[in-house]
């Protein structure tokens, strides 16, 4: 099979919740949420980016349109921000779940392209460590600690305020271009991540927040679980302008698989085959071309397609871009190439 590398997951909220039980929900499965070590290997899911995320303390009408599927039109008010030390043992405890399952002998943290190879010639999950939204990071220094524990990857935001920018709201139909840009210190933690080489990702962060980047940053832009706004009028999806930012720079985005993010309708419910998501691909690939398009599942944090209810669903993906016209080296390139391709120019070797 075509193996996958995947640009975002949030197994490790999962894993914390489970406690005592992570190890045995990570080696056997349990039937919950959508990967365990099981279904990743069924599927050929040969690693990917592992995001530490902060849920709201008070989820409200977040949890409304994101858990119960509400239907659109919604616009909401975005959450308000989580401080660090509420947010640093939350993920601390993400962090340290990570580092378990590499003491498993199952998964290996890379901070290089040649640790991805590596673990995947070796059979062990290749796991990035992400961090989804800023919050977590007091300072610079911060960084740099988190740096030292393996962070390879940074989403300033989630779709809430932190001290660095302003995410979208969950919005549909509406434009990504709600609210400012980067604040002062945003703009450091750009500087400041390309001197560590720290992949900046540009999902769920507003236009003007995006731009910001594009304009401070001299790494390759990335998205990675964003979808193409022309085909889906959600805040969270990238507009043509956007995309052609990304590929001036040689960057790469990941197609996110949660239903609201892809249906035109925005309707977040398991439909029936993979017609939306081809025509997302289709429309990526117009603008970034073929070394540009990658997936980013969204696994364990989105409502999934009825036919790619979990990892072990992938193979009918890559089946579907097959059957869609796309030639195995292309599907290689979506599937795995192109992240690899992506980690090298931002890391190095």
């Amino acid at each position: 099979m075509i193996p996958v590398f995947d640009g975002h997951n949030d197994y490790l909220q999962r894993a914390v919740a489970a406690g005592a039980d992570a190890d045995r929900m990570w080696t056997q499965g349990d039937g919950t949420g959508h990967i365990d070590l099981p279904r990743l290997r069924q599927g050929a899911m040969a690693g990917g980016f592992f995001a530490v995320w902060i849920p709201d303390p008070d989820p409200g009408d977040v949890a409304r349109i994101v858990m119960l599927k509400e239907n659109p039109p919604f616009d909401l008010p975005l959450p308000p921000p989580v401080d660090s030390r509420t947010a640093l043992p939350q993920a601390f405890a993400q962090a340290a779940a990570l580092l378990a399952l590499e003491r498993s002998g199952t998964l290996s943290i890379c901070r290089s392209t040649a640790e991805i190879r590596a673990a995947m010639e070796a059979g062990r999950i290749a796991a990035i460590l992400h961090m989804e939204g800023a919050e977590p990071l007091a300072d610079l220094d911060a960084l740099h600690v988190w740096h030292a524990i393996g962070l390879r990857s940074l989403g300033f935001v989630w779709s809430r305020p932190t001290a660095y920018g302003q995410g979208v709201p969950f919005a549909f139909p509406s434009s990504p271009d709600r609210g400012d840009g980067l604040t002062e210190r945003g703009r450091a933690l750009v500087r400041e991540c390309n001197a560590l080489r720290i992949i900046i990702d540009l999902s769920h962060l507003n236009e003007k927040g995006c731009d910001d980047v594009a304009r401070l940053s001299d790494a390759p832009l990335v998205a990675t679980h964003s979808g193409a706004h022309a085909v889906c009028p959600s805040s969270r999806n990238l507009t043509d302008r956007q995309l052609r930012q990304i590929a001036d720079s040689g960057g790469v985005v990941g197609l996110n698989f949660n239903t609201g993010f892809l249906a035109p309708d925005g309707r977040r419910e398991p439909f029936r085959g993979f017609e939306p998501m081809l025509r997302h691909l289709d429309h990526l690939l117009g603008i970034l071309d073929e070394d540009g398009v990658a997936l980013g599942s969204d696994f364990d944090g989105a409502v999934m397609p009825a036919d790619l209810p979990d990892a072990a669903a992938l193979p009918r993906l890559l089946e579907a871009m097959l059957a869609h016209g796309y030639g195995r080296e292309l599907v290689e390139r979506i599937a795995w190439r192109n992240w690899l391709s992506l980690a090298e120019r931002s890391w190095g070797g």
